[in-house]
């Protein structure tokens, strides 16, 4: 279960990344990554997949709370926003093995344990990620992911249909995905 003084220290730091706050969004960045090296390690354990999956599922949850963190309502606890998303990138390491599972959040939920280690946050740097795409996918990424803009206000200011923009959204997530893959070897 989530420790409410943690989580609450959480959500503050989100909300003032949310206002500009670069320093709290990196503090941010570096709480909860413990946290979710614990979770994906325990659930990958738990649901026979190879503790080598841990760190590609850890680097995935950091890179889908950093492109979606304007999706997070404020007004609402952190912890299960955080919680689904690891659920969901442990559910798309496991079809990518070809093992289909169904995750109750629940299961998830309770499953954190704050376990102590040097995050391998550093390194982290979304500008240098964003720059390896071509520039259409950066601005699509930027603009949807980042700006908060919707995928028809994308299609709009780009001239494009929304299934293309859907479609070169996708591809770019999954070309970042694969590289922080690559970087965590």
């Amino acid at each position: 279960m989530w420790d409410q003084g943690l989580e609450q220290e959480w959500a503050d730091l989100m909300r003032m990344a949310l206002a500009g706050d670069s320093a709290a969004y990196r503090r941010f960045l570096l709480c909860i990554t413990p946290h979710l090296r614990a979770m994906a390690r325990s659930r990958c354990r738990t649901l026979g997949a190879p503790d080598s999956e841990t760190e590609d599922i850890v680097q995935e949850v950091l890179l889908a709370i950093h492109l979606k963190r304007g999706s997070w309502d404020s007004s609402r606890p952190i912890g299960p926003w955080i919680g689904a998303i690891v659920r969901n990138k442990i559910i798309d390491a496991l079809r990518r093995r070809g093992r289909r599972t169904n995750v109750p959040i629940e299961d998830v939920m309770d499953t954190l344990a704050a376990e102590e280690q040097a995050g391998g946050l550093a390194q982290l740097d979304i500008d240098s990620h964003l720059a390896t795409l071509k520039r259409r996918q950066q601005d699509i990424v930027r603009s949807i992911s980042i700006d908060g803009d919707s995928i028809r206000e994308t299609a709009d200011r780009f001239k494009m249909t929304e299934g293309a923009v859907r479609v070169a959204l996708h591809r770019a997530l999954k070309s970042l995905a694969q590289l922080c893959r690559i970087q965590s070897t």
